[in-house]
């Protein structure tokens, strides 16, 4: 990873208009990418997207702390706790996708109430974001966490999706595009995130990850960061209204067949969120509180308020 960052360190000054990306290889974000170098948006915006993968977050997170970087993708919590610490970066949302609580089809399971003394395959471990709100719903509104009526596998996304298809799970939570595949297999969506949030107060819709940079960087080239916005709605217009370009993607999506690439495709575009970065300040600073009390923290760190300047407001 050392010399990784030191060889993209000295690549980054090579343009003025370059803006060095790192993304994790197989992550949902390369599909906006593809499309945005396929068409040629960032040179239609006068910029250079250069793009690193990199196989963890904790690598990325390592190179943009370096400065090797100018931008990866992650999650407002991160951001938040390095803004505690003094690390003042910033968050574009990427995507309003949610995951979902899916069974099989054949399941006994039709809704919440009979999630018991069943195994649940959790991504993202026991304070995974998703599962925390939807525990959060459970105490709200039926009076009991739901944590204590299951037993939980965490574990990596893949293995999830594969254990439930061969009935070794009795559903799972996992990332929206995992639960998209399972929605392709005919799983039954039990309880999506999304449902849960308004009942929460915490509105229609919650951006989890986003582009992220430093904001010193992002003042310091104002030009840059506006191009890049410009080119990433341009590219999710493409996705949002182009059937042609999502058969042109299907193999970097992974998706064996039609129907998987259908419920990729309306994951998708379901997710894609306002160009209006101040729709959601208040939602992800009501999200974060709720976060703060059952994750503690293990998740959030010291702080039970979302740190200022967490979203970046474009000028």
């Amino acid at each position: 990873v050392l010399i990784l960052i030191i060889s993209l360190y000295l690549q980054k000054y090579a343009n003025s208009n370059d803006i060095k990306l790192a993304v994790l290889k197989y992550g949902t974000v390369n599909w906006e990418l593809n499309v945005i170098k396929h068409h040629n948006l960032d040179e239609k915006y006068g910029i250079n997207i250069d793009i690193t993968y990199l196989t963890n977050k904790n690598a990325s997170a390592i190179a943009l702390m370096s400065d090797a970087v100018d931008m990866i993708v992650t999650d407002w919590i991160w951001v938040s706790r390095q803004r505690d610490k003094g690390e003042n970066f910033s968050l574009i949302p990427y995507s309003t996708a949610a995951g979902a609580i899916m069974v099989p089809e054949d399941s006994s399971i039709d809704s919440i109430n009979d999630i018991q003394n069943v195994q649940i395959g959790i991504a993202g471990g026991s304070i995974d974001k998703s599962w925390i709100l939807i525990r959060a719903y459970t105490i709200k509104k039926l009076g009991y966490d739901i944590a204590k009526n299951i037993e939980p596998a965490y574990a990596a996304p893949p293995l999830i999706n594969g254990m439930i298809t061969r009935g070794e799970l009795d559903g799972a939570l996992n990332y929206w595009n995992y639960t998209a595949r399972l929605k392709a297999l005919n799983f039954k969506n039990i309880i999506s995130v999304t449902d849960v949030l308004p009942y929460l107060g915490i509105g229609e819709t919650l951006p989890l990850i986003g582009y992220v940079f430093r904001e010193e960087w992002a003042k310091n080239n104002p030009e840059s960061i506006k191009s890049f916005m410009s080119a990433s709605n341009e590219a999710r217009k493409i996705l949002d209204s182009s059937e042609k370009e999502w058969n042109r993607i299907q193999k970097i999506t992974g998706a064996k067949n039609l129907e998987t690439l259908n419920a990729l495709k309306e994951g998708f575009r379901k997710g894609i969120p306002s160009e209006d970065t101040n729709e959601y300040i208040k939602p992800i600073k009501n999200a974060f509180k709720i976060l703060a009390n059952l994750g503690g923290k293990d998740l959030v760190g010291d702080s039970k308020e979302l740190a200022n300047g967490v979203i970046w407001i474009q000028k």
